[in-house]
């Protein structure tokens, strides 16, 4: 079986460094914010270019977090696209802010700036973009548009771990980037692991202390906030993990360009390839095909494990229905969904298995 991830592959010396890491921290006794999570806090800005970074919980706190600091609450409006993760919308509502649906550009799969113009309001206060499957594409278009709408930039990297465009890394365009480090993304925890950039002084104090029930100091609270920070045991693991990231990311694209290349089948199609192989990470490799469902099943038939991102658009979501759409509707969004599915690209692949792969999906 080809498997769509495959830790077991990892390295036996990276291993070694985990545990020795591990138990470093176990011997220390010193479990929450503590010189592991600052040493990755300190090293990923620096790696990115951002002057601050606070680890979080996950993912979706940072995004969260990140709304509250800017004192986005109910009423505001915030933009986003239906092609992302649920957490991208949820952590809009738990901020107490009301989310938009704008369609995506066909090609990327990226939301549509045009999409984007339709749906603003007097009440949008921030659109939110998503770097999806490790793409990050036209960000001046972004700052243009937002500067003269006066809204908030903000950036969801969860899948996007060192993509840059103009030699700027994801995560500082915008007001403020959010990242995670679910075990399945580039950078990869062992648990749930977050974080939040930006080069705001304040934005970055009210950050710090909303991760951490809202406290300036022990026992004092001058806002509400959530308990949501990254645990020394997995900033641990990222620092290890962290020397590797740049090879896989390379190996990754590697692995696409050999996609790009050789995968010719008149019932699959690609996204577009981008001019720059800095612009794109390849958290995920995704193809299209009308027959799907179909497609899938004979991949898995032949031991290649594939995976839907994302089955169904959030604004087709039970919670979601409801919530506000451009006024020309997600025609975009909704046949991605319909036809999209993620093949294997992770670092751990060997070329021989990145051909079989491609010779299956052209005999299909």
């Amino acid at each position: 079986m080809i498997y769509f991830n495959n830790f077991n592959r990892f390295p036996d010396e990276l291993l070694a460094e985990e545990l020795f890491a591990i138990e470093k921290v176990i011997k220390s006794g010193n479990y929450i914010l503590g010189p592991e999570v600052n040493l990755f806090e300190n090293d990923w800005a620096a790696l990115c270019g951002a002057k601050y970074a606070v680890g979080v919980g996950n993912g979706m706190d940072a995004i969260q977090i990140g709304l509250m600091a800017l004192k986005i609450r109910a009423g505001d409006e915030v933009i986003l696209p239906s092609i992302t993760a649920f957490a991208t919308v949820l952590s809009v509502i738990n901020a107490g802010a009301t989310p938009v649906f704008a369609d995506i550009n066909p090609q990327t799969a990226l939301m549509s700036i045009e999409s984007v113009k339709r749906c603003i309001s007097k009440k949008t206060k921030a659109l939110i973009v998503v770097h999806l499957y490790g793409q990050i594409k036209n960000m001046q278009d972004w700052i243009k548009l937002t500067t003269k709408s006066n809204l908030k930039l903000i950036e969801d990297c969860a899948q996007s771990h060192l993509a840059m465009e103009k030699n700027k890394y994801c995560g500082t365009f915008g007001v403020y980037g959010a990242f995670s480090f679910y075990p399945t993304k580039n950078l990869g925890a062992i648990g749930d692991a977050g974080i939040v950039l930006c080069d705001d002084k304040n934005l970055y104090d009210d950050i710090k202390m909303l991760r951490n029930y809202g406290q300036s100091e022990r026992y004092f609270h001058p806002h509400l906030g959530l308990n949501s920070r990254l645990d020394e045991l997995q900033a641990a693991v990222l620092n290890v993990k962290l020397k590797t990231l740049k090879a896989y990311n390379n190996r990754r694209k590697e692995i696409a360009k050999l996609y790009f290349k050789k995968i010719k089948n008149k019932k699959i199609s690609l996204l577009s390839e981008p001019l720059d192989d800095k612009t794109h990470v390849y958290h995920l490799f995704v193809i299209l095909c009308e027959d799907r469902n179909e497609f899938q099943s004979y991949l898995t038939r032949e031991n290649i494990q594939t995976l839907i991102h994302y089955p169904l658009p959030l604004h087709f979501q039970e919670p979601c229905k409801s919530i506000r759409t451009d006024p020309n509707g997600l025609p975009f969004s909704e046949l991605h969904a319909r036809k999209c599915l993620s093949i294997p690209c992770n670092p751990q692949m060997s070329d021989n298995e990145v051909l079989h792969v491609i010779d299956i999906i052209n005999s299909y």
